[in-house]
């Protein structure tokens, strides 16, 4: 069983610019994906969900284990 609860995108993403990562400067403005980067991590991260998205627990799961994001950072 998962330790992750289903959540909103928008809190997700809240909690990922809290524990280090920063959206990349884009020339275009537009679209719905962003580039994350964090200094402690080697690659980045691309976010593709919408603010009104609710993510479920395996999802977040895989976002958990690229980014280092923990239960409780949300």
């Amino acid at each position: 069983m998962s330790h992750w609860p289903s959540t909103s995108s928008k809190k997700v993403y809240r909690a990922l610019l809290r524990i280090g990562w920063r959206e990349k400067p884009r020339i275009s403005k537009g679209g719905s994906h962003k580039q994350l980067e964090n200094p402690n991590y080697p690659y980045e991260f691309t976010w593709a969900f919408h603010e009104s998205e609710e993510i479920g627990p395996k999802m977040l799961s895989k976002i958990a284990k690229r980014t280092g994001l923990k239960p409780e950072d949300l």
